[in-house]
């Protein structure tokens, strides 16, 4: 298992390199630079000033040098350690996402978290209990969470309750450290509608493998030597029935990612995908590129961790 581990992450050096290139590439294909953004902030007597500006600019940024030379430097000082600084406010970039990490962390650890405390129960109930009322009451649960739009439930939570009862969530943000029920307040609904929106799949995953393993010989000889339920599905059907379940949840957390995205921007959350979304809208290529190499990074991570919790579910996983 340690000589695995340490060849995947091996395996993750060249993996973000590709992901450093195509960043870096891909942001600056973009319409729109921020040249011409910061152009337009100041006013110019004639066209030559404004070239001239426009020359001042770009070497002050450092983009007057082939792009290149622009890519090598960036992973120069990557490698030491340096993400660079924000093209417009020249604060760290490093700083800006120690500040907008654990907004985004709180958000998607809730969300995670409520998703499968729905799926769960509700999967193993609706196997167990198959073909009955509770059975469709439960797939038809799973098929409404997947198939209402997260984004557009936010948008209708921001909208509607200050329409008819003048009430909408709390916009300003609330640190944990300050008050944590006022920030439990702030993130509970913007969590709650990511969590549904994600629970759907793990639903009906979670049930599928559970049917399926329910018809195994070993848990027909349960039921036969008159164990308990709760023992056979706990001890003997769950935690064979969860390695694609935690696959379908491994690849989810990457799309729970973007997720945040949305939901920050409704609900003004300072998070990473707020960050995103103003870095983008700027066109700070640095902050952006830095932004989008940390979760890279991020998801390559976390598809390790669930390579590794297959050998732990199911024993005859052997990596070599």
């Amino acid at each position: 298992m340690i000589s695995y581990i340490v060849r995947r992450l091996g395996l993750l050096v060249p993996t973000l390199f590709i992901i450093t290139i195509l960043v870096f590439l891909l942001i600056r294909i973009i319409p729109g630079n921020i040249i011409d953004m910061m152009v337009a902030e100041h006013i110019y007597t004639s066209r030559e000033a404004k070239e001239q500006g426009a020359d001042e600019i770009r070497r002050m940024l450092g983009l007057d040098v082939p792009i290149y030379e622009q890519y090598g430097r960036w992973v120069w000082n990557i490698l030491r350690g340096d993400f660079g600084k924000s093209l417009w406010s020249t604060t760290k970039v490093v700083d800006d996402l120690r500040n907008r990490l654990p907004v985004s962390i709180e958000l998607g650890l809730m969300a995670l978290i409520i998703g499968q405390a729905v799926a769960f129960p509700i999967g193993i109930y609706s196997a167990i209990r198959q073909d009955t009322v509770w059975d469709y009451v439960g797939r038809s649960a799973s098929i409404a969470f997947l198939s209402v739009p997260g984004f557009w439930l936010g948008t209708m939570v921001m909208v509607y309750p200050s329409i008819w009862w003048n009430w909408s969530p709390p916009v300003q943000y609330i640190p944990l450290t300050v008050d944590p029920i006022g920030n439990l307040q702030q993130f509970i609904i913007p969590a709650l509608i990511m969590g549904l929106s994600g629970s759907g799949t793990s639903m009906r995953m979670t049930r599928t493998m559970m049917l399926e393993v329910l018809r195994q010989d070993y848990i027909r000889t349960a039921w036969s030597k008159g164990m308990k339920e709760r023992l056979v599905v706990t001890r003997h059907a769950l935690k064979n029935a969860l390695i694609p379940v935690v696959t379908i949840i491994g690849m989810g957390i990457p799309v729970l990612v973007g997720g945040t995205v949305i939901m920050e921007q409704i609900f003004a959350l300072p998070g990473m995908g707020r960050l995103m979304i103003e870095s983008l809208t700027q066109r700070d290529y640095i902050m952006l590129s830095g932004v989008n190499l940390f979760i890279a990074a991020f998801v390559l991570l976390n598809n390790l961790v669930v390579d590794i919790l297959y050998g732990y579910l199911d024993p005859r996983i052997r990596y070599r």
